[in-house]
This record gives structure tokens, C-alpha cells and sequence, in this order.
């Protein structure tokens, strides 16, 4: 891999080591690029904590810390500052509001973890048979492409359907369409691999090799031995060849602000 655009910090709550660390190993691994994604902190109501994420009041330590790394290993690597979020209809256009502050920030990636707005609301993750469920899944993350802010669409495979192979295809080629109408590559998650997850999902990937999307790999670090991870590259170079993907090294980053 040449560049990373997915990797978590220590304050998201299940990610561990320092930020200094993956750079390390992705300069040992030879990427001429890195991305910092860690889940985007929201404007939660009063009370609610979602505990996968940063607060609001760590975003300007994490814009700080990763704006002095770009400029300390400049001659190394090309660092960038972004965020892994999730469309929230009732949250999206606040945090949005907040980042303004940020003009540091190079990108943000869709990563639908829930449905709705997160609360009280199912996991994507979650197996299910309603096409009720897959079909708010594939509605909202339409939706957020359609706000022109994501430059990628990290483990769009993530919804655990498991009813008729005949609703998901007509869902998910959906988003396929969706995604390549508004250029934003989809991305082949390496933590699937390693977690044995439903993602990598190949009935998603045939379905994108159809439609001819741009996929890009992410490793999804969460810990620096996952920063270079030639198992999960081996399986999804093997993915890419079998469904005729069209695989990119590099993101076009689309300006948040």
C-alpha cells in the first residue's frame, strides 16, 4: 500500500498506541501517504455518550497533534488530518458547524456504524432480515454522499442483511450507482479480514465490480501492528482481481470546509 487514509487514535476508546507510532511504521512500510480518520466527535444531547468516539472537548487536541506531526515528518511522509463519520440527519450539519473552527482538516470519510441518529437506534452491523433496515441503511448513506463532503465510503458492506440475495443486490447496487455518480471510491476494510466480520462482503464487491466503482484499501487501524497488514492486502488484491475492481492508491480528498 502506498497510502492509508483510515486509522483511529487512542481517544476513541478502543483504538491504543500513539499517533507518532503508526507514522513509524507506515514510513517502515514505505506509504508515501497517511490518514488519521478517528471517529468525528458529535453535538450529542445532554446525558448521551456513545462511547466509540472523541468528545468535543478533545477535537483541538487531535486537529493539534496532527497538524505538528504534518509539519515534523514532512520530509517523510505526507500526513493527513481527518475524520471517520456517520450521517446523522439531526447532528450532521452541527458537527459540520463545528469543524469550521478547523480549517486544518483535510477530509472526512462515511463510515455508517447506526442507522437514524445513533440513539436507541440498531448497529449496522446487527444481523437482520428486514428490508426495512437495508433500505434505511442504503437511504441514508445515499443521502450523505449526496452532501458532497465524504471522499470515501469506508466498509460500505458493513449492514448485516441476511434475507433474500434479490433485495440486496437491488439495495446495494444502489449505492454503487450512488457512489460512483458522485466520485467517491469504496473502500475494501482490512479490519473485516482480520476480525473475520461480514465485511469484506464478495456479494457487495461483484456488485461494484458491475457498476465499475473505484475501491481503495483501508487498513482501519487500530493499533500500530495494524498499520501494515500484508495478509488482509494479499485478500483484498485477490478481491480486486476476481471482480474486476478498479483499485486506486491515492484519494482525491474533498475539502470539508
Amino acid at each position: 500500500m502506498l497510502a492509508n487514509y483510515h486509522a483511529h487514535t487512542w481517544r476513541c476508546r478502543h483504538a491504543f498506541g500513539t499517533e507518532r507510532e503508526y507514522i513509524e511504521e507506515a514510513i517502515k512500510g514505505g506509504m508515501k501517504c497517511f490518514g488519521f480518520s478517528d471517529h468525528i466527535p458529535q453535538v450529542w444531547p445532554d446525558g448521551y455518550d456513545s462511547g466509540m468516539r472523541m468528545t468535543l472537548d478533545q477535537l483541538s487536541d487531535y486537529v493539534e497533534t496532527i497538524t505538528d506531526l504534518k509539519k515534523e515528518y514532512a520530509n517523510d511522509i505526507k500526513i493527513f488530518l481527518g475524520f471517520e463519520a456517520e450521517y446523522y440527519p439531526d447532528y450532521f450539519d452541527k458537527i459540520m458547524e463545528e469543524l469550521k473552527k478547523y480549517p486544518e482538516v483535510d477530509y472526512i470519510i462515511l463510515g455508517q456504524h447506526f442507522l437514524y441518529n445513533e440513539i436507541n437506534a440498531p448497529a449496522s452491523g446487527t444481523p437482520t432480515k428486514s428490508v426495512d433496515i437495508l433500505e434505511q441503511y442504503v437511504d441514508q448513506t445515499m443521502e450523505a454522499l449526496e452532501t458532497g463532503k465524504f471522499s470515501c465510503f469506508a466498509h460500505p458492506d458493513i449492514i448485516n442483511f441476511t434475507g433474500n440475495d434479490e433485495d440486496y443486490y437491488y439495495q446495494m447496487k444502489r449505492i454503487c450507482l450512488k457512489a460512483k455518480a458522485m466520485d467517491v471510491p469504496l473502500e475494501i476494510n482490512f479490519l473485516g479480514f482480520l476480525d473475520g466480520r461480514i465485511y469484506p462482503n464478495p456479494k457487495f464487491w461483484k456488485i461494484a465490480g458491475e457498476v465499475g466503482n473505484e475501491v481503495i484499501f483501508g487498513a482501519d487501524c487500530h493499533s500500530k501492528d495494524m498499520v501494515i497488514n500484508k495478509k488482509s492486502e494479499e485478500l483484498a488484491s485477490l478481491m480486486v482481481s476476481k471482480y474486476n475492481l478498479k483499485h486506486i492508491d491515492y484519494l482525491k480528498l474533498k475539502k470539508v470546509n
